[in-house]
């Protein structure tokens, strides 16, 4: 059985190209997790978390441009686009990890994630959610942009018929197609009001779903 970092390694190189294809509500999937950020600084402290090539770190820079950013992924691949996307910016550190066993040494004021969270099984989330409460200075947010599943089989269907509908009619080739329905496979979305609660027991003050697209949310938590 493939690994979640094997399939990523392998469409490293045509992973961004896609991703407008792939998530349906890109932009303002993306713009919504970065403008709610809101640091009390001009220069925040920031985390990535499954940060592959760094995608939403590099929205997060243009509208925070004095941020400093570390990014935490297992695929060796995906990050050397980072590094590349990076390479004139001295403000950004990157680590090739597992998020889920990186060790923080600093506080703070936000903790991000886009699209590698619901790789996780639901015992695995709220001992991450719990963590990153720990990470955040007071008043930190944690923004995960995110695929969730329904509340019920019934919406689950309903979401991953439309999404299938779409990326078919999106320009995207067969081959390509089949590489997402083949990573999909490793998926364990779990539901917002679930995640929510998570959130909320880990002690995080005021949570909710700032969007939702069908199956793509963006999870805002400050603490």
């Amino acid at each position: 059985m493939k690994t979640i970092e094997t399939l990523f390694n392998s469409v490293a190189r045509q992973y961004d190209k896609q991703r407008e294809k792939l998530i349906p509500c890109f932009h303002d999937f993306y713009k919504i997790a970065v403008e709610n950020l809101n640091p009390l600084t001009s220069s925040p402290e920031i985390l990535d978390l499954g940060a592959g090539t760094g995608l939403l770190s590099e929205f997060i820079l243009q509208k925070y441009p004095n941020a400093k950013i570390t990014l935490v992924d297992l695929s060796e691949k995906m990050l050397e686009i980072a590094k590349n996307r990076f390479k004139t910016h001295p403000s950004i550190h990157i680590i090739c990890q597992d998020f889920t066993t990186y060790t923080v040494t600093k506080p703070y004021d936000a903790v991000v994630s886009s699209l590698a969270i619901h790789h996780l099984e639901d015992t695995d989330k709220i001992k991450l959610y719990n963590s990153i409460f720990s990470y955040l200075k007071n008043q930190g947010v944690f923004i995960n942009a995110e695929q969730v599943s329904g509340e019920d089989e019934y919406f689950s269907k309903f979401y991953d018929t439309r999404w299938r509908y779409q990326i078919e009619n999106s320009g995207l080739t067969p081959d390509e197609i089949n590489a997402s329905y083949e990573r999909i496979k490793l998926d364990k979305r779990s539901p917002i009001l679930a995640q929510v609660t998570w959130l909320k027991n880990a002690g995080f003050k005021h949570v909710d779903c700032l969007y939702k697209y069908y199956d793509f949310a963006v999870l805002y938590a400050k603490k």
